[in-house]
């Protein structure tokens, strides 16, 4: 309990300091995508598969020792520590950086969240919990964190492709 207090306690002071949107971003990807494989672990059996749209999407509970897409997956013990340092890196650029505009902070918390999501994954149960499963493309199974990462690197896309238009104006 006073590990989570001084955790909220911390997370409200950075907040209060500097890159608002950045770390609450981050905190609110963080905690939706663990409490969603939380109530999975508790609530589905390994492969079960409950739709939510009858061939569209299904919830569907697997695990992944790799990285996206299952890439990677003999690499399980490498990867988590891939995930504390992105996670670490993106900490550092929250805490100091002065001059992050708007999609930078958002496509940074939205990386940091699902880094440290899939993160915790590896490090707690040694692997990524899955459960999102888009049958109509027939897609990998995925996460909330691998949402977050992805929409992340479309706010940078998108910041790219801003500057890249005010470059030519």
């Amino acid at each position: 309990m006073g590990f989570w207090l001084g955790w909220v306690l911390l997370t409200w002071l950075i907040i209060k300091i500097l890159n608002r949107s950045f770390w609450l971003v981050a905190a609110m990807g963080l905690v939706l995508d663990q409490a969603t494989k939380f109530l999975v672990l508790r609530l589905m059996s390994l492969h079960q598969s409950i739709p939510v749209w009858h061939g569209v999407l299904h919830l569907t509970y697997v695990t992944n020792s790799g990285a996206a897409f299952s890439m990677f997956t003999n690499a399980t013990s490498s990867l988590k520590w891939v995930s504390l340092l992105a996670s670490l890196g993106l900490i550092s650029l929250g805490l100091w950086s002065k001059n992050l505009d708007r999609w930078e902070k958002w496509g940074f918390g939205l990386i940091l969240a699902g880094a440290m999501g899939n993160g915790i994954d590896r490090f707690v149960h040694g692997h990524v919990i899955d459960f999102l499963e888009l049958r109509f493309i027939r897609f990998p199974v995925f996460n909330l964190a691998d949402v977050w990462i992805n929409l992340g690197l479309l706010c940078l896309f998108i910041l790219f492709w801003q500057s890249q238009g005010r470059n030519r104006a």
